[in-house]
């Protein structure tokens, strides 16, 4: 579930929160450092756990649309409005997304992509800027995104937050990815098994760095 409003510029330290899942403590009580990523997948291989990945796509709302009498309107100029364009990614309230959320690192680049309106597609790119740590909205009653079942002691649910890297060089509408992620998947290529379609309902999704520079090198080139 995509943001559902305005996220707030993070006024938290930089460790209030933070979920720390870099590095695992070993049974000595030593901490090993996380296995690099695989130069062709951008997937980490965790003995005992789920791929890592490194690059993203997030998906918000651009256009205005009213939940419980709030505006959850949140687009890529909105983001850039922010003070130091920076603000924190809250509002996921699906389990898978969130996870995605917590194998986020400080530097890695996601996709924001404009979803629920009129053109959907690819707006811009930003960078995390802080690993995850506990989303606020949860506990707040006033927000469309308060959890009665989750507290503080046992917080449910995680955010980033993200900085405003550029905007694309040219807007890459959703339609236009679902021709390549079709033709990929009939005669081979990166989008062939791209999340956006495959795991289509979810907010935050992985990208492959395959999946990730052809989508980026579409900028440069004419529409299908």
């Amino acid at each position: 579930m995509p943001p559902k409003k305005k996220p707030r510029v993070s006024k938290a330290s930089a460790n209030s929160g933070k979920i720390v899942d870099a590095e695992k403590t070993s049974a000595a009580g030593g901490k090993r450092k996380a296995a690099a990523p695989d130069a062709k997948t951008g997937k980490v291989s965790e003995s005992a756990g789920s791929p890592v990945f490194t690059r993203w796509l997030m998906k918000s709302e651009p256009e205005s649309r009213f939940e419980n009498g709030v505006d959850v309107k949140f687009g890529i100029e909105d983001l850039k409005a922010l003070p130091d364009q920076t603000g924190c990614w809250d509002g996921v309230r699906n389990y898978q997304a969130r996870n995605f959320m917590r194998q986020m690192k400080v530097g890695q680049q996601a996709f924001f992509y404009h979803s629920n309106c009129k053109e959907p597609g690819i707006a811009g790119i930003m960078t995390i800027v802080k690993e995850a740590y506990v989303d606020h909205t949860q506990f707040d009653k006033k927000d469309v995104h308060y959890d009665a079942s989750s507290t503080p002691d046992n917080p449910r649910w995680s955010m980033v937050d993200v900085r405003f890297q550029r905007m694309m060089k040219r807007f890459v509408p959703l339609w236009e990815l679902k021709e390549h992620h079709l033709q990929h998947r009939a005669n081979g290529g990166p989008l062939k098994d791209v999340a956006l379609f495959t795991r289509a309902r979810l907010s935050v999704q992985p990208l492959t760095p395959e999946e990730f520079d052809f989508i980026l090198s579409l900028e440069d080139k004419e529409p299908l």
